[in-house]
């Protein structure tokens, strides 16, 4: 461990109102669009602007990117770019697809909100920006929080505060981990989904079932059924996201697979009582930020 990692260890026991209150100026700042110095939005050349060699997000998607580059010759950039000190220049904290975009509609400068932040703020400031944009796929959302539990001594009850989800949701992400690169990047490709993931990691042979899923386009009740088959099973944790409408022996098993489904994409634990004349749709939240991030999701705006 080196000294900055330990000293983050001691500095940083928790997340919650700390990073809660940093979010808050930023928007703050963001909304006012004043000029402030050191930490207020100002103008920075493109090229004094560098990635974060860790941050969350790996895949860019060339197309959403060239997109976006086209909206920010029309109509600029209007969302600044979180950036910190670094050297002299400075490194993003979150807005690199901005940033990219930016480049490639040949802007010179780009808004800024400066901060002076520790490599741990770093790292959680990204990971709450493309959660909340939906941003990650499963593989960088589990190693981002890999990195916070290992490398920052942060605890899964903490990240759980911080992001809006649940421990199990982020305890079954980050056995994704585990799978081989070659699943993991089907993953990341957009080849199988989560669900497939989950699905094979008790498998004998992931690699080879995560191919048959692929190439058949077999859905996650399929890949569950084929991995059974194997003699891979879901393993622990594996059922994360069921909910008591049916569990027991009479188990509806396509309603149990969409439970699933829905707990992973919302990171939380879903519920479904289905009967011949209707049914209920319960999700299961602990906290008004769990709740807060629901109605973000049903509503397709920031509350």
């Amino acid at each position: 461990m080196t000294d900055e990692q330990a000293s983050n260890r001691k500095a940083r026991p928790g997340l919650g109102r700390g990073l809660s209150a940093l979010m808050g100026d930023i928007a703050r700042e963001e909304s006012i669009g004043g000029e402030r110095a050191p930490a207020g939005i100002r103008m920075l050349p493109v090229s004094a602007l560098t990635p974060h060699p860790d941050q969350p997000r790996r895949h860019f998607d060339d197309d959403a990117i060239g997109e976006l580059a086209n909206s920010i010759a029309n109509r600029g950039l209007i969302q600044p770019i979180i950036v910190r000190p670094h050297g002299k220049d400075y490194q993003i904290v979150a807005g690199e697809r901005r940033w990219r975009a930016a480049q490639r509609a040949r802007l010179h400068d780009v808004p800024v909100i400066v901060r002076e932040l520790s490599d741990a703020e770093t790292l959680e400031i990204a990971l709450v920006e493309n959660i909340q944009r939906q941003d990650l796929n499963a593989i960088e959302e589990a190693d981002a929080y890999r990195k916070l539990i290992e490398e920052f001594g942060h605890t899964q009850e903490a990240l759980s505060k911080l992001i809006g989800k649940s421990r199990s949701h982020i305890a079954n992400l980050m056995r994704l981990l585990d799978l081989p690169a070659t699943v993991r990047r089907m993953v990341i490709d957009g080849d199988i989904q989560m669900g497939h993931a989950r699905a094979l990691i008790s498998a004998p042979d992931p690699v080879t079932l995560a191919e048959q899923v692929r190439d058949k386009g077999l859905t996650v009740r399929q890949a569950e059924r084929l991995a059974r088959n194997t003699g891979g099973g879901r393993g622990k944790g594996g059922s994360q996201g069921r909910g008591s409408g049916t569990t027991g022996a009479g188990a509806n098993a396509d309603i149990a697979a969409l439970e699933q489904q829905l707990g992973d994409v919302l990171g939380l634990k879903v519920s479904i009582a289905h009967a011949e004349s209707g049914g209920t749709l319960a999700i299961s939240y602990s906290t008004l930020d769990q709740l807060d991030m629901v109605c973000q999701r049903l509503s397709g705006e920031r509350i």
